[in-house]
């Protein structure tokens, strides 16, 4: 299947994708987000299609599957792990507006480490901890794949070090 063949077929398939990212998501505006990613995602990767199989059935599974990986990031990111003894953290009501002056001062102390990170190494983890892909990481800055993620990795490594009282 060439190029236009491909384009042209995922086309006709947009205003049944729509649908169904709207019976997914419930939300037109997190509808409209979904089709983005999923068009984005088969056509990165329309040379991972095999022409002779059905290219509706491809697209609505990675439109799924999306889905599914965007819901779990969402739940991991709202997960509170409570590593206190008596697990006062979570008993803590987050209704009450309540913030203690430990918690203020250890964002402080967090921020202020980011902060603290060199340039090559803060724009990437910030532009992570934020929610852009590695892939999208890399476009931005105009650096290689490899090294983006490297400078992630050894940004939550000085972190780590740097902040070894919060483990």
């Amino acid at each position: 299947m060439t190029a236009i063949e491909f384009n042209y077929q995922l086309l006709s398939l947009e205003t049944k994708l729509k649908y169904f990212a709207h019976s997914l998501t419930m939300d037109p505006e997190s509808a409209k987000d979904l089709l983005q990613d999923t068009m984005f995602k088969a056509l990165s990767n329309r040379d991972k299609f095999q022409g002779d199989k059905n290219l509706k059935a491809w697209v609505f599974t990675i439109m799924k599957n999306t889905f599914i990986n965007n819901y779990r990031r969402t739940i991991r990111s709202n997960t509170i792990i409570d590593t206190t003894d008596n697990l006062y953290y979570l008993n803590l009501s987050h209704e009450s507006g309540f913030s203690s002056p430990e918690s203020r001062q250890s964002e402080q102390e967090i921020q202020k480490a980011i902060n603290d990170l060199p340039d090559d190494y803060k724009v990437p983890f910030v532009m992570h901890t934020t929610g852009y892909k590695y892939k999208e990481i890399a476009e931005y800055l105009e650096q290689p794949l490899g090294s983006v993620k490297s400078r992630i990795f050894f940004a939550r490594r000085k972190l780590m070090a740097k902040l070894e009282d919060y483990r």
